[in-house]
């Protein structure tokens, strides 16, 4: 059965880390997942004031919903990345980690600078939708 996830470059736009687009092929079922959080078992915030160590946190915990829901990073339609910061940098930081996680997946993905976010010390979240084959 073919791959229900196809990522689309754009040859009219900048040449990105990232696909400009994606399609999910029918029959397929979509996964929504919330923020993945730098929480630790425990719902510990892990890493207060490392924005990297925090993203590292985040892509464990998103790969470990994803597989509750029985999928994979490599399903991932898209995301939307969180940085708490309004330094540049800090958000590069963790847009590498994150493009990391995914190796050579590349969804399409929002990467925003916020003010704050729900947990103590949290810097970074993480949240995405993917599709799986309907009978996965």
């Amino acid at each position: 059965m073919p791959e229900p996830v196809t990522l689309l470059r754009v040859p009219d736009l900048a040449d990105t880390e990232y696909a400009y687009a994606a399609t999910v092929a029918p029959p397929a079922r979509l996964v929504f997942t919330a923020g993945a959080c730098p929480l630790d078992a425990d719902g510990a915030t892990v890493a207060p004031g490392d924005p990297v160590a925090q993203a590292r946190q985040v892509m464990a915990n998103l790969a470990t919903a994803l597989a509750a829901a029985g999928a994979r990073l490599t399903d991932v339609v898209k995301t939307t990345v969180y940085v708490a910061s309004s330094e540049q940098a800090d958000l590069v930081a963790v847009w590498r980690v994150v493009r990391d996680a995914f190796g050579d997946h590349e969804p399409p993905s929002t990467l925003l600078g916020v003010a704050v976010l729900g947990y103590d010390d949290q810097l970074v979240e993480v949240e995405a939708v993917a599709a799986v084959s309907a009978g996965a």
